[in-house]
Parts: C-alpha cells; structure tokens; sequence
C-alpha cells in the first residue's frame, strides 16, 4: 500500500451508502408524508402550492439528489406550516369580528365578512347594514344580514 493510499484511507472515512440512502428515503417519504397530511387538513382553502414537480423521469437518485430532494421538502413543508399559521390567525380575527357584528352591529357599519375569509367554502357572507333601508339608515337602526349562499344562475 502506498502513502498516498493511506492518506486517502485517514482522510476519506468509509461511508455505508445503502444506510445513507435507506435513511434518506425514509425521511423524503416521512415529509412527503406530513404534506399530505398537512394538505389534507386544509383542504378548502385555496393558495397553496400543492403540485409535485418532476425530477427528470424515472431513475435512481444519487445522495446528492436524495438530499436536495429531502431539503426541499423539509422547506417547502416549512413554508406551508408558516403560511397556514398566519392564514389561521386571520381567520380566527374574522370569526371573532362576526361575533363583535353580531352583538353590536351599529359599531361596524357597512362591514363585510364573506365565508372565503373565514377559511370556510361557500358564497355566505355577514353584512352589517341598516334595517328598513333608509330609514333605518336616518334613525340608527343597524343590523347584520348573513346571506343565503350563491345566487342561482341565470
């Protein structure tokens, strides 16, 4: 054996390749698994970027590949909890503002909450608006009207 072969041999560890893939594989399925998930319990929002893009056709990765793919998924994942904790936050301050039109709809005349920005599917929407139109309008009388859902088609 050669000098340079020892060099090579002290600063080159071994690795075990098919461990390395092995774990690899099992954590890209274990991330792909939780944006499914993830997909799952959001599914009637919409603005989510849920497409797969293609790596090249069918072929074996290398752990090159195998890792770029698992960092790839490990940010997108990220990206889809963060975006979905802020959408949820506002949300919630929307539901909590119904609950406010609802008690007192004088103080948040001509509001309009529609069934989208709770997160929820449907064309509903809360409005605060006066009663009895222009009279109520001159005399104060206010009152939130919730919507039947979408109009028929014509």
């Amino acid at each position: 054996m050669t000098t340079l072969d020892v060099q090579r041999r002290l600063l080159l560890p071994e690795v075990d390749e098919a461990a390395a893939r092995r774990s690899l594989r099992e954590q890209v399925a274990r991330l792909e698994s939780e944006l499914g998930a993830l997909f799952c319990s959001v599914y009637p929002r919409t603005g989510f970027d849920w497409r797969v893009p293609s790596s090249g056709g069918p072929r074996v990765l290398d752990l090159r590949e195998l890792e770029l793919l698992r960092d790839g998924l490990a940010e997108r994942l990220h990206r889809v909890r963060r975006e979905l904790g802020e959408r949820t936050f506002a949300e919630e301050e929307r539901r909590v503002l119904i609950e406010r039109m609802l008690l007192e709809p004088a103080r948040y005349k001509w509001v309009r909450v529609r069934n989208e920005d709770i997160g929820e599917r449907g064309c509903k929407e809360y409005r605060s608006v006066p009663r009895l139109g222009p009279i109520g309008l001159l005399l104060g009388w206010w009152r939130v009207k919730i919507s039947s859902g979408c109009p028929l088609a014509t």
